[in-house]
């Protein structure tokens, strides 16, 4: 009996724990299988308060039943008493006692029901307003479930977007221009030390040269042109 018990007890703690994971999953279930519940109870306590009220009335209608024969016998007595007729009102004021009696009874009885009456129906309108909290609490809880899930989500989107590829993109934008930067130096400085810079650099030399020669021709040309038209002048005078 030992070992069916201790295995019961595991299987007891097995299927609370896979309740309690159904019920972590689905929490708006949860809520609703309460809110159903509790309508079931607030029915149930509707329907007692419901014998209550109608035994208050009973006995409400029962006492205004007995205090009307009750006066109509007050107003008997005194007629048989006039006209003599001893028998009469010896009934008729057994009969108020009577009267009197279970008027007495039914107004305590009255009294006790319709206090409990009173409490039940305050009762009942408490219960429907844990209801009606009940629910606001559901749709607070399910809204707070949801808006907490989808910062989770964001978060896990966030965690999930690794910053090396940014920075390793940008390194080799980085190192890409850095390469282009330094051929233009390199261009740069070989430009002079080409073979066709330097032959452009003898070219021009040459050139200067040319044109050096040229002008120096020009001078001397010039210069015996003038020398030629002096001598002249002389032969003349």
């Amino acid at each position: 009996m030992a070992f069916f018990d201790r295995v019961a007890q595991v299987w007891k703690g097995f299927l609370s724990l896979w309740v309690s994971d159904l019920e972590n999953k689905n929490p708006e279930a949860v809520y609703e299988a309460a809110i159903e519940e509790r309508i079931k109870k607030h029915r149930e306590l509707k329907k007692a308060v419901s014998g209550i009220v109608y035994l208050r009335n009973k006995l409400q209608a029962e006492l205004e039943q007995k205090t009307k024969e009750l006066n109509e016998i007050n107003l008997q007595i005194p007629i048989a008493v006039e006209e003599g007729d001893d028998e009469v009102a010896v009934v008729l004021l057994e009969k108020k006692n009577e009267l009197e009696s279970a008027i007495t009874n039914i107004g305590g009885e009255l009294e006790k029901i319709s206090a409990q009456a009173e409490d039940a129906k305050q009762g009942l309108v408490a219960f429907q307003a844990e209801i009606e909290k009940l629910k606001r609490e559901k749709m607070e809880m399910l809204a707070k479930k949801a808006n907490a899930e989808a910062r989770i989500k964001i978060q896990e989107t966030l965690d999930g977007l690794s910053t090396d590829a940014d920075i390793k993109a940008l390194e080799n934008v980085r190192e890409t221009i850095q390469k282009k930067a330094a051929e233009a130096d390199v261009a740069g400085e070989i430009r002079g030390e080409s073979l066709d810079a330097k032959l452009a650099k003898i070219k021009a030399k040459t050139s200067s040269a040319s044109a050096r020669a040229q002008l120096a021709d020009l001078k001397r040309a010039s210069a015996a042109r003038s020398a030629e038209g002096v001598n002249v002048g002389k032969k003349t005078i």
